[in-house]
């Protein structure tokens, strides 16, 4: 897998919500460079997991769209002497 990297704008809305998360939940303020560092820690070690939970719900979608398709083409199909 590629590593996972952020626009520069990506990563500066990003590191605002780690920064603002710590400070309304955790009733702490965290420095820039801290949230960036988590934020880089979060995207190596646990990215992958978001990524493959993403890669498996686009396929499932996708195997439920073809499905569709299949079943439409059966729809539409006439009826012959001959069978498959």
């Amino acid at each position: 897998m590629a590593k996972i990297e952020f626009s520069d704008t990506e990563k500066e809305s990003i590191v605002g919500k780690i920064k603002g998360y710590f400070h309304a939940e955790l009733v702490q303020d965290i420095a820039q460079f801290d949230a960036e560092f988590l934020l880089d820690f979060f995207s190596q070690e646990i990215g992958a997991y978001y990524y493959n939970r993403g890669l498996s719900d686009a396929k499932l979608i996708l195997e439920q769209k073809l499905e569709s398709i299949t079943d439409a083409f059966y729809e539409i199909e006439k009826p012959t002497d001959l069978c498959r």
